[in-house]
């Protein structure tokens, strides 16, 4: 027999309209009523249809290919099984994401993810998580979860990441090797810097911390950075980003310098783009393909009502070697 809301109603003791809000994750039901109904349909083995339902893709800096080409691919997923991704850009932490994630819930949106926007923060604001929570709608983290609850998060390995960029530049001969990386506080950024600590101190350098310059995920954020550690003698640069890298080219260049005759830079994130500037850059690849199919299998089981790990699954990325990086100055 198939079970329709119907029976779920008639289990949960309440009207067919009341398991209808529960359903698509309206406001309105109590949590004691939803939980009532959300167990009669564990119980009765309903399924939800996942047919026409949206999905909300939070993420910042649409403007960098990289997050363009990750929604992207997530929206493609997401098609084949009914689901319909909307992309909702915001600054993470900030006030816009927060009344996003309140206009979704309060329109029934299916599942949220969060595409390195609030989850990726040390302190981020609780309110935007705990108003899913309450409506249980599930959420998703790329690079980076919500503590305190229970939800899939898929990630690249960032400490992984800064190792390949440093072996590279070592095995090149490069020894001052410096880093221009996200803001303190956002957690990729964070475990970049810690990689990047580690495998320094591994090949003998006594105090990396020095070579690390923290500034925002942008090109003069680069630049920035990468200013400062020219000051310091160095003669390559790990970016924690593939716009940080070219905010260092930049840098390098108006110094009088050159890519990579005299100071060698390697990015990250890897979006195609970066294969056609001027030089092609180096730069470590998030594998963006799996991240983005994981997500969409996570987002569908969770809105089936179908179990889903929870923990955080880390992802391999890989070095592409192009003309941004070559041997220093004998």
């Amino acid at each position: 027999m198939k079970i329709g809301i119907t029976e779920v109603a008639a289990r949960a003791e309440v009207s067919e309209a009341t398991v209808s809000r529960v359903i698509n994750r309206r406001a309105g039901v109590s949590a004691k009523t939803r939980e009532a109904v959300e167990r009669a349909m564990a119980e009765l083995g309903y399924e939800r249809t996942t047919r026409g339902q949206i999905v909300a893709v939070i993420t910042p800096w649409l403007s960098n290919p990289w997050f363009a080409d990750v929604a992207e691919l997530i929206e493609a997923a997401l098609a084949p099984h009914g689901l319909k991704g909307v992309l909702c850009p915001a600054l993470p932490g900030g006030i816009q994401e927060r009344e996003f994630v309140s206009a979704l819930a309060e329109h029934g949106v299916a599942a949220v993810v969060f595409l390195s926007a609030s989850n990726t923060l040390d302190d981020p604001d609780p309110e935007t998580c705990e108003i899913l929570a309450a409506r249980r709608i599930p959420f998703v983290g790329v690079n980076g979860g919500f503590e305190g609850h229970s939800m899939p998060v898929l990630s690249t390995d960032d400490v992984m990441a800064a190792e390949l960029a440093v072996d590279h530049l070592w095995r090149l001969g490069h020894r001052r090797i410096g880093m221009a990386s996200g803001p303190v506080g956002n957690r990729p950024a964070d475990r970049r810097v810690d990689g990047f600590a580690d495998a320094m101190r591994r090949r003998g350098v006594d105090d990396p911390s020095s070579l690390v310059m923290r500034q925002y995920y942008t090109i003069e954020g680069g630049q920035s950075a990468t200013a400062a550690l020219l000051g310091r003698g160095i003669t390559a640069v790990v970016a924690a980003s593939d716009f940080m890298a070219l905010g260092a080219i930049r840098a390098i260049r108006r110094e009088g310098l050159r890519v990579p005759e005299d100071v060698s830079v390697v990015g990250y994130d890897g979006s195609m783009i970066m294969e056609f500037v001027d030089p092609p850059l180096t730069t470590v690849r998030q594998p963006i393909d799996r991240l983005a199919k994981e997500v969409a299998r996570s987002v569908v089981a969770l809105v089936s009502g179908r179990g889903v790990p929870a923990g955080e699954l880390m992802f391999s990325p890989e070095l592409l070697v192009r003309s941004s990086t070559a041997a220093p100055k004998a």
